[in-house]
């Protein structure tokens, strides 16, 4: 028998403070094997630099993602110490990055969302510099606060018709080859060449510049998003285009720009600790707190045909004739 009314029904509309979440997908089921064993300290790095980076209207969430006992009490121990932390997802089987971020994206209301993976060093600067692009680009739809040079490759149609149509797209100079060197390092692959440390591909409109698209392990995106992502359960955990398919590409058909700023402001650590990354920390956790967030306008978005003739435009000027397009631009050494 149920007595009275239930008081929520009378405040039955949601509404939030926060402008800005991030969420962490942790997976270390153990601490043992070479490519686990130093897990816990990279995490650490990953989740204190973030603690000392973000701006107080960010919430925080962290998906226990399959995790050993010690893991999953550090996790719990962090939130307790930390009230932007506000959720904290268990699940004993790994779901896998995708399933378990999307648990977090359907549930929350933030106009920005920030997805990572756990092994990410947030530099102090970081989410300012990321909001400043969804300024300035009312069209952005997901923001990296790493750039690549090799990032205009993948997903970029409507930053293409963009560039084409309403701003431009030219070559500069890359302002930290330093990130772009750290991250190679980090997955242990030679990805650049030395023109790529020189130069990447920038779309600019009058107001600022930002680089063509980006990667995925620390990504901005807004929270429209996310609704041209497939309807169905990714079936893997990992690889299988997962991300590509449920992060990279529904950005590109819902119209947005895909895009990174100048700057690098954060480092992929990879599985093994360097005494340089400890160093960096306590610069983080010394340096000045972050400044308030941003208003961030909103979305405005390409038509469906917009991104078809920027699709069809991509496999034109950066496949088929990229040499030619790119020495049009500027640059003749083979990119």
């Amino acid at each position: 028998m149920r007595k009275g009314t239930n008081p929520s029904k009378a405040d039955h509309k949601m509404e939030i403070s926060s402008t800005h979440r991030v969420i962490l997908s942790v997976y270390i089921p153990e601490l043992k094997s070479d490519y686990f064993k130093d897990a816990k300290t990279i995490f650490k790095y990953c989740i204190e630099s973030l603690l000392n980076t973000v701006h107080a209207d960010t919430r925080i969430s962290i998906i226990i993602n399959g995790c050993c006992e010690e893991v999953t009490q550090l996790i719990y121990d962090y939130q307790k110490s930390n009230q932007l932390i506000d959720q904290v997802f268990y699940t004993r089987e790994n779901l896998g990055k995708i399933n378990a971020i999307y648990s977090i994206v359907k549930s929350n209301l933030e106009p920005l969302i920030t997805i990572s993976d756990a092994d990410v060093m947030f530099l102090p600067d970081w989410q300012n510099q990321v909001e400043q692009v969804f300024v300035d680009f009312p069209e952005a739809g997901m923001v990296s606060p790493v750039p690549s040079s090799k990032g205009f490759l993948y997903s970029t149609a409507s930053t293409m018709y963009y560039g084409l149509f309403k701003g431009k797209i030219k070559f500069r100079n890359v302002q930290d080859p330093e990130g772009l060197i750290n991250f190679q390092k980090s997955v242990g692959s030679n990805l650049y060449q030395k023109i790529h440390l020189e130069k990447y591909l920038v779309v600019s409109n009058g107001i600022n510049e930002a680089v063509v698209g980006c990667g995925h392990f620390v990504a901005t995106l807004r929270k429209e998003a996310f609704e041209a992502a497939p309807t169905k359960v990714c079936e893997f955990r990992i690889l299988g285009n997962s991300d590509e398919d449920y992060v990279d590409e529904p950005n590109d058909l819902a119209g947005f720009l895909r895009l990174a700023t100048l700057g690098n402001y954060a480092y992929h650590l990879g599985n093994s600790p360097q005494p340089w990354m400890e160093e960096k920390l306590q610069q983080i956790i010394n340096s000045s707190p972050a400044s308030a967030s941003l208003e961030i306008p909103e979305a405005q978005a390409f038509s469906k045909t917009q991104y078809k003739i920027g699709k069809f435009l991509t496999r034109l000027l950066f496949n088929k004739f990229r040499k030619q397009y790119f020495s049009y631009l500027g640059v003749n050494e083979p990119y």
